[in-house]
């Protein structure tokens, strides 16, 4: 099955148009990144699965693979340059979160306020950690437009299930191979054998996430693309990450 949209236009057609939802789905994507590190990553679950019983997995991985199947959403509807714009603002947000969370903790409590220990435990941030995620997610959701852009120009607009999975297959990697060698190489506790692990572990899951939810991105995109009347194609685009314009 494919998406078909109103008219098929090259990113250069556009120029700085505004799109009615653009907006509304770069809120989305800002919103459910911060919050997957806010909320879900540093909180440990466990799962009982059949046949191989209780599996701890990290909270944040049930939401943050949503950030890269909306940045396939942005890709396919509108276009790699806009979808660079999106992700500078999530690392942006990313990085402002970081620091505010630095120096809220750092501030020294009031004598009254008994909350301090579990305040850090909740919000402070081992910056090596930090510094692994925004570089693990700069670089896979970069890679991940940029190979959903090309697979759509190759296939001529064809085949939306192969574009989603194959660039998630990349992206994803990409953000694995940095971030848990970059957050957990040599750490207390962290055999190689344990990163390595968790590493193609989290790889897989984030993966099948996007395997399950091709239905509702199909639905997403085919609905977008009607509201917008456009298809996007990255003909003659550049796909260098340093830049601002559209």
């Amino acid at each position: 099955m494919d998406v078909s949209p109103a008219v098929k236009v090259t990113a250069r057609d556009l120029g700085g148009r505004d799109f009615r939802w653009f907006d509304y789905v770069m809120a989305a994507f800002v919103t459910i990144l911060l919050l997957s590190n806010v909320i879900g990553a540093g909180k440990v679950a466990t799962i009982t699965l059949p046949l191989l019983g209780p599996w701890p997995f990290g909270a944040g991985i049930l939401f943050f693979p949503l950030s890269y199947i909306i940045g396939d959403v942005l890709t396919e509807v509108y276009g790699y340059a806009r979808t660079r714009r999106v992700i500078w603002a999530g690392t942006g947000a990313v990085l402002f979160m970081a620091l505010m969370s630095w120096i809220v903790v750092a501030l020294p409590p009031a004598p009254s306020w008994t909350n301090q220990a579990a305040y850090e435990t909740v919000f402070g941030q081992v910056p090596r950690i930090v510094l692994a995620s925004v570089c693990a997610f700069w670089a896979g959701e970069f890679v991940n437009a940029y190979v959903m852009a090309r697979m759509k120009l190759w296939s001529g607009g064809r085949h939306l299930w192969m574009r989603t999975i194959g660039s998630t297959v990349v992206g994803q990697g990409v953000d694995s191979l940095i971030f848990y060698p970059l957050a957990f190489w040599g750490a207390q506790g962290w055999t190689t054998g344990l990163v390595v692990t968790v590493l193609y572990t989290q790889w897989a899951l984030k993966v099948g996430w996007e395997v399950l939810l091709t239905p509702l991105t199909y639905l997403v995109v085919g609905g977008l693309k009607r509201a917008e009347g456009v298809d996007v194609f990255d003909a003659g685009t550049d796909f260098t990450p340093f830049r601002a314009r559209v």
